[in-house]
């Protein structure tokens, strides 16, 4: 292996030019509105015109970068998405953070960051104006400035952290556990070793994330301020929160992709973001985990979570509590209907699992095994391609090729 792959910035770089490509490549097709674009491509066009409140279930910023994509790239389906593109860079790059912090080992952060973007999920969302991919690169990116906080100029990297929780629950609300997560991890990590964070106590760091984290919120809806029709001002701000909540927690109609939480990670119910003929052929979009990323991750979870009952290793523990918190959440988050896209973040984190699962555990006879397994990973991305990509299908039937179970059509 040449040398310059043993080091961390080369790698980052390398991750960062092929995950940008990746997701780059066809962006443009389908050149209509897909999915949830519906409701986000209008919402943004209103932001860019500051014209009115559009799609107020949500707060603004997802829907400001989607409006900044179109400002640089025009309002057509390259400029609507070329921010989820980033986004899902980003998000690569910050498993690799988060395991290049955890482990101190390029090898493990670069599987686990090959881990994230072959498992489909990051690669589908970075290639729609969607809020979900936003919201899941700054979570992220905040948990990798946290970890940089135990140990490197802890106040500032502990502040972009909370300015990083800020900016994710302004993309969607969906984001507020992971404020209380960072709050109760600094809080026990804290306690049990006073010596990460150095310099910050216990109450400062709380005080930071808190009023970083409330105040970076409220900033995000600044855009509203300056609408020419029905303008937030100050005294609307707070009831306009309320309103959000109301609209986030009605009973809806029954939808055909509708699925349980306890669903999802069994990959039941998968999404097709499209399927018809567009752009002179008949095209798909199938939002699904890469099985082997998804089911490998689980039990990735479970070695992880053994490993910290067992010997107290507390980077075993937090790669396992990642993606317990993520998920579990969702067991108690009041919501009429479920949808698998709701599983994106907790999906993410089954990457760095495993990587921190093979970083443990596969040695000796083993020590290939994570090898075999990137490329069994590997493999299935280019088998699912052309549903995941919205490539040209031969016709109308071919989405029989990839849908394994009855449920998935």
């Amino acid at each position: 292996m040449p040398a310059f792959l043993s080091r961390p910035l080369p790698v980052a770089i390398l991750l960062a030019f092929a995950a940008q490509a990746l997701f780059s490549y066809g962006l443009g097709t389908p050149a209509i509105l897909v999915f949830d674009e519906i409701h986000y491509v209008p919402a943004a066009r209103a932001i860019l015109a500051l014209s009115h409140p559009v799609n107020t279930e949500h707060p603004l910023l997802g829907k400001t970068l989607i409006a900044a994509g179109m400002a640089l790239f025009g309002d057509n389906p390259v400029g609507w998405r070329a921010l989820s593109t980033v986004a899902g860079t980003a998000t690569v790059l910050g498993v690799y953070a988060i395991l290049l912090r955890l482990f101190a080992s390029v090898r493990t952060a670069a599987f686990g960051a090959l881990f994230a973007l072959f498992n489909f999920t990051i690669f589908v969302h970075a290639r729609i104006a969607m809020l979900d991919g936003f919201m899941a690169a700054f979570v992220v990116l905040a948990v990798a400035a946290m970890l940089q906080a135990t140990r490197s100029r802890p106040r500032l990297w502990w502040t972009v952290s909370s300015t990083l929780l800020g900016l994710a629950v302004g993309v969607k609300w969906a984001a507020a556990p992971y404020v209380a997560y960072a709050g109760a991890a600094f809080l026990l990590l804290k306690w049990r070793r006073p010596d990460l964070w150095p310099g910050l106590s216990i109450v400062g760091g709380l005080a930071i994330l808190g009023v970083v984290s409330i105040a970076t919120y409220f900033l995000t809806f600044a855009p509203a301020f300056f609408y020419a029709a029905r303008p937030l001002t100050l005294a609307t701000l707070i009831p306009f929160q309320l309103e959000m909540y109301q609209l986030q927690t009605q009973v809806l109609s029954p939808h055909t992709y509708q699925s349980q939480w306890w669903s999802w990670p069994l990959l039941l119910r998968p999404i097709w973001y499209l399927y018809e003929p567009v752009d002179g052929a008949q095209r798909g979009i199938l939002l699904v985990g890469n099985p082997a990323v998804m089911w490998g991750g689980l039990i990735a979870v479970a070695a992880c979570a053994w490993a910290f009952l067992r010997d107290r290793d507390w980077k075993l523990g937090g790669a396992a509590a990642l993606w317990i918190g993520s998920y579990g959440v969702w067991a108690i988050i009041p919501k009429s209907l479920g949808f698998f896209y709701y599983y994106y973040l907790p999906s993410i984190f089954l990457s760095i699992a495993l990587a921190a699962a093979a970083h443990r555990y596969m040695r000796g006879k083993l020590e290939s095994w994570d090898e075999s397994f990137l490329a069994l990973a590997a493999g299935l991305f280019l088998y699912f391609y052309p549903i995941l990509s919205a490539d040209a299908l031969p016709n109308p039937g071919a989405f029989r090729r990839w849908t394994w179970f009855e449920t998935w059509v």
